[in-house]
């Protein structure tokens, strides 16, 4: 059995250099990175340093660390001819770390390319990431459909991380991260429901940070939305920047069995306790038997 954390970032120096030759954002001067609806920010070279954060992950106890594209760089809503040398960086970089390290694939999703996204994940790429603001409604389950077939058709996860802030670079620097981040994973959760799972019905899909604790608006759901409120088994929340008391009110709304481990290292640390203090059944859920579900199907 295996200890999983679904959610880290790690930038491989072809990404970096990638992200260097730009000069719109998004792109790095050096080791400060530009963005629209963000303040500059500073990486400190070692957060993406792989024999460093391979050192870290083996001290965490994880047999396999997830990494994916930050998608609130914007990226995957770059047009195909900007995109695609940054995409091909990550895989490339990605596709090439050591171990415990895996990782998601990534996509554009302005302009969509199925051949491309199937290309990369032959790569072995455990799934794919989309930003959230992409999945935000009908429109957007209308544009990506061919990714989630994809991975209908291969039997892989869809990973569901915020996408690029908007409006938030007049804000203090935490904006983002608790203002747009958030709302675009509220939205995504119920734009899932309304238009994901009846189009997609055998997809997995994990959302990062709790859903943006969305599941916790299960009661007014319930009285204002479809009367529906099983919670949907191939549906998965990722614990990345929440604690005890946000992990144990969704396990109250969702089941023990909903949650997986997720650190989004190296912009939050781990939890102290694996199990954030839930005992050590919830320990083992969120890190090997949840994630064993989501990323193969398999109990």
């Amino acid at each position: 059995m295996t200890n999983v954390d679904v959610h880290q970032h790690l930038w491989s120096p072809s990404l970096v250099t990638a992200l260097r030759a730009r000069r719109e954002p998004p792109f790095l001067d050096g080791w400060t990175l530009y963005l629209d609806g963000e303040p500059p920010y500073d990486l400190p070279p070692a957060d993406h340093d792989a024999t460093l954060r391979a050192e870290l992950a083996a001290a965490d106890g994880l047999g396999l660390a997830l990494v994916s594209l930050s998608a609130p760089i914007g990226v995957e809503w770059l047009p195909a001819a900007e995109a695609r040398p940054l995409l091909d960086a990550y895989h490339e970089g990605a596709a090439a770390l050591p171990e415990p390290f895996g990782a998601w694939a990534a996509a554009g999703v302005r302009d969509i390319d199925a051949r491309g996204t199937a290309e990369a994940l032959d790569q072995g790429f455990v799934g794919l990431q989309l930003p959230a603001n992409s999945l935000v409604d009908a429109m957007g389950y209308a544009r990506c459909a061919p990714l989630l077939d994809l991975l209908e058709e291969r039997d892989l996860p869809l990973f569901v991380h915020p996408g690029p802030a908007a409006g938030g670079s007049a804000g203090p620097g935490w904006w983002p991260a608790m203002v747009p981040y958030v709302q675009q994973m509220h939205a995504a959760w119920f734009a899932f429901r309304a238009f994901g799972r009846p189009r997609h019905p055998r997809l997995r899909v994990c959302f990062a940070l709790l859903a943006g604790l969305a599941p916790l608006h299960g009661e007014r759901f319930a009285a204002r939305g479809d009367g529906g409120s099983e919670p949907d088994p191939l549906v998965f929340v990722e614990t990345s920047s929440y604690g005890p008391r946000a992990v144990e009110s969704v396990v109250r709304a969702l089941g023990v069995d909903a949650v997986v481990q997720g650190s989004d290292r190296p912009y939050a640390e781990p939890p102290g306790h694996p199990g954030h203090g839930l005992g050590g059944a919830a320990a083992y859920a969120f890190r090997i038997a949840n994630p064993r579900r989501l990323l193969t199907g398999k109990e």
